[in-house]
């Protein structure tokens, strides 16, 4: 047998294009690099289900690693690094490179919302002896998905007296789950005749959470009087207190990992925190980058990033400006120059449901993370359509820097789409394409992703930030 490769072998390894399995490529040590870095993030995971525990965590995390409150009145050296927190909901993490702000700053996005169900204002009642929650789901979910599975309860209420309580409940073994109960089938004939989209509606989705009555007293509503005493006595709160209260309700186990070869983890959250965790890990630590590294987590995005903590809002823009005073320069020459990984996910390639994607564009488990140029649906609508220049500074970065990586769509044109923060980005004259982690199912109250794919996420943001280009 020849040991030379045919003519035709050297021209295919020359000129066609082949996305990599990372897991067949990496080395052991690697391997096992790649599977302890993912320790931390499945901690991460399992104690930040909500974007403020998340703001929490990395706030608390940089302030080990010597970040500082930002102070706009103060002048940076290279290697400084700065924090600010908006509204408790929302991070930005900054350190200062060598270079002038006016080469611009390298940028990453993410978002630490995902989806869930938000108490109403008002959400107790009592109906037939039970004491049940009203919801209103955020983010866009399968309703059915949400119901026969223990819930937990995480917030703050705000008192009257402007105390701020932190609430979670259904986290440790001694605390008790909350339910949204389904039909049982021998009952469901009608229900299942409905699509999946109306067989649980929104207004079907109420937490069960009690029902045993105060004893020995009279009147209605006994059983939600209970519910009442209970979070008083625990919390402080009355039932007018749930109008300046921001409680949701997340799933209750804890994230494992998944398959005989533990190659993948799966549990509540993966999106977005699964491009936050590598992105923050990269910016942590950051010691004196070339550029200015600034690493945005955001909230809202599954919402359409609207609202003062989502980036719609200008804070983003405002920090940019305010450090580019403390140089004497113009927040939007600095953002010109500015070039940014927005760093969401996009779906992993199913074969249990390949009908939804192009294959030749699609996301791969274990092919490394996923550069996508564009997003939005149908014609692109919605989309920032990252530059050929901008996608060829990122591939020579991964490229140069050992990174496994692939290119993907999110699915067959006219088949749907989704959208992230990369068009907001983009409408303050930056440079950005989309980087993160494929998912598999995506908005499900249990995702599945690699844990390859989550360790090249880390040294995909770590090499961009490092990148002396």
């Amino acid at each position: 047998m020849k040991d030379e490769k045919s003519y035709a072998e050297q021209l295919k390894e020359k000129l066609c294009y082949n996305s990599e399995n990372a897991a067949e490529k990496l080395s052991e040590d690697e391997l096992n690099t790649a599977d302890s870095f993912c320790e931390g993030y499945k901690s991460f995971l399992n104690s930040c289900k909500t974007e403020r525990e998340a703001a929490a965590y990395f706030k608390c995390l940089a302030e080990q690693k010597g970040f500082v409150p930002f102070d706009k009145s103060k002048t940076y050296a290279p290697g400084d690094k700065v924090y600010v927190i908006n509204r408790s909901k929302a991070v930005i993490l900054a350190v200062f490179g060598k270079k002038s702000l006016c080469e611009g700053v390298r940028l990453t996005a993410a978002h630490i919302d995902s989806p869930r169900l938000d108490l109403k204002p008002n959400p107790l009642y009592e109906d037939n002896k039970l004491a049940l929650l009203k919801t209103h789901y955020y983010g866009g979910i399968k309703k059915y998905q949400w119901t026969a599975m223990p819930l937990a309860m995480h917030g703050v209420v705000v008192l009257k007296s402007g105390e701020a309580v932190k609430v979670t409940i259904g986290e440790s073994p001694d605390e008790p789950h909350f339910v949204i109960t389904d039909l049982l089938p021998h009952l469901a004939g009608e229900q299942m005749k409905k699509t999946l989209a109306e067989g649980i509606s929104g207004e079907e989705l109420n937490i069960l959470i009690g029902s045993r009555p105060i004893k020995d007293d009279e009147g209605g509503d006994l059983v939600k009087l209970n519910i009442l005493r209970i979070l008083n006595e625990k919390y402080g709160m009355t039932e007018a207190d749930f109008l300046s209260a921001e409680l949701e309700m997340v799933p209750a186990y804890p994230v494992t990992d998944i398959g005989l070869d533990r190659s993948m983890i799966g549990g509540y959250g993966h999106d977005d925190r699964v491009c936050a965790y590598p992105s923050a890990m990269a910016a942590l630590e950051c010691a004196e980058p070339e550029y200015t590294s600034v690493c945005v987590l955001t909230d809202k995005e599954e919402i359409g990033s609207e609202g003062n903590t989502g980036l719609r809002s200008s804070y983003l823009k405002y920090f940019i400006e305010d450090i580019a005073a403390t140089q004497g320069l113009d927040g939007r020459a600095v953002l010109s120059k500015t070039q940014c990984l927005s760093a969401d996910v996009n779906a992993g390639f199913d074969p249990t449901f390949p009908s939804v994607i192009e294959k030749l564009n699609a996301a791969y488990l274990n092919n490394g993370i996923v550069v996508t140029k564009y997003t939005g649906s149908r014609g692109k609508a919605g989309t920032s359509d990252a530059s050929a220049e901008f996608v060829a500074k990122v591939r020579k970065i991964f490229d140069g820097n050992g990174i496994v990586w692939q290119m993907g769509e999110l699915g067959k044109v006219d088949g749907g789409g989704g959208g992230t923060v990369a068009k907001y980005i983009a409408e303050l004259n930056v440079d950005v394409v989309d980087v993160g982690v494929p998912v598999l199912s995506m908005h499900a109250p249990f995702e599945v992703v690699s844990k390859l794919d989550v360790y090249m996420a880390y040294k995909a943001f770590k090499a961009f930030f490092e990148d002396k280009e």
